[in-house]
C-alpha cells in the first residue's frame, strides 16, 4: 500500500550508529517502505558521535528556533538534517547543546548514567512532536524504536491530548532487548511540570519501564527482537495491546 506517511522515531540509525539491532533494522525498514513508494521521515538524537561534517549534517532554520521547557528551564531545540548516504530518504536530527554534543550516548567514562538521560528523553520526544507539526506533516503511522522514542506515546496521551494532530496517526512500538539503565527518581517531579502523573515507571524508573508503560498507550506492539527477555516478555505477553511477533524489515508493510 504505497503513499503512506510514515515517521520513524528511533534512538539508532545505521549508518550514524553501527554494530546494533535497532540501527540496521530500522534503516532496513524506512529503506523498504521509501523505496516501495511512502513518503517516510526518520527523527534521532544527534548524538556527539554523529559527524556533521561526515554525513553532511545542517541546520534547518525555519524549524529551529522553538524553546521547549524541561523542569522549568527553557532548552533551546535544534533540527538539523541529512539525506540517507545513497538515498533521497530525510532523517531529522533533534539537538540540544546541553543534551547532545556529548560524545557517549548515556553513561559517561566511569560507567555511570548520565543524570539528565530523563531530560533528554522528555526534550527528545517533545522535539519529535513540535517539529512534526511545524512541518505540517501527519503521519499514517509513527512507528517507535528505542526507549526515548517510548516516552512519545505517554506525552501523546497526556500532555497532548486535547490536540487533534495525531488523532488518525497509528502507533506502533517495536520493543527491543536494550541495555536498562535506571533513570533519575526525580523524574516524576519534572512530568509532573507537564501534567504527567500516576504512571507506573515512576515507581522504580528505568530505560525499560517507560518501554513497557509506553505498551498500553500505543496501537500495536511488535517484537524488535525475535526473543524478549524477562520482564519485556512478561510485559509483551500480558499487554491488552494489538501484538505482533517479529517481522523481519522486508515484510514489515504487511504490518502497516
Amino acid at each position: 500500500m504505497p503513499n503512506q506517511k510514515i515517521l520513524y522515531v528511533t534512538t539508532e540509525l545505521y549508518p550514524y550508529q553501527e554494530d546494533s539491532n535497532i540501527a540496521t533494522m530500522v534503516s532496513k525498514m524506512a529503506l523498504k517502505m521509501h523505496q516501495g513508494g511512502n513518503d517516510v521521515r526518520v527523527f534521532m538524537p544527534r548524538f556527539g558521535q554523529i559527524s556533521e561534517r561526515k554525513f553532511q549534517l545542517h541546520e534547518v532554520i525555519r524549524l529551529s528556533g522553538m524553546n521547549i521547557i524541561i523542569n522549568d528551564l527553557d532548552q533551546p531545540l535544534i533540527i538539523k538534517v541529512a539525506s540517507l548516504p545513497g538515498e533521497r530518504l530525510q532523517v531529522y536530527f533533534i539537538d540540544n547543546e546541553e543534551y547532545f554534543k556529548r560524545k557517549q550516548f548515556y553513561i559517561d567514562d566511569d560507567g555511570k548514567p548520565f543524570d539528565d538521560n530523563d531530560e533528554r528523553a522528555i526534550f527528545f520526544a517533545r522535539g519529535v512532536i513540535e517539529t512534526i507539526k511545524k512541518l505540517n506533516w501527519v503521519p499514517d503511522v509513527i512507528h517507535l524504536n528505542g526507549w526515548m522514542a517510548s516516552f512519545i506515546p505517554v506525552y501523546l496521551k497526556t500532555f497532548y491530548k486535547n490536540d487533534s494532530y495525531f488523532k488518525d496517526s497509528k502507533i506502533v512500538l517495536s520493543v527491543y532487548n536494550e541495555e536498562d539503565l535506571p533513570l533519575s527518581s526525580s523524574i516524576e517531579e519534572k512530568m509532573k511540570f507537564d501534567n504527567i502523573t500516576a504512571l507506573d515507571a515512576f515507581k522504580k524508573p528505568s530505560f525499560q519501564q517507560f518501554v513497557i508503560d509506553s505498551m498500553d498507550l500505543v496501537d500495536v506492539v511488535l517484537k524488535g527482537d525475535e526473543f524478549l527477555q524477562d520482564e519485556l516478555k512478561d510485559a509483551f505477553d500480558k499487554t491488552a495491546t494489538t501484538k505482533s511477533e517479529y517481522i523481519d524489515a522486508v515484510s514489515i508493510n504487511n504490518l502497516y
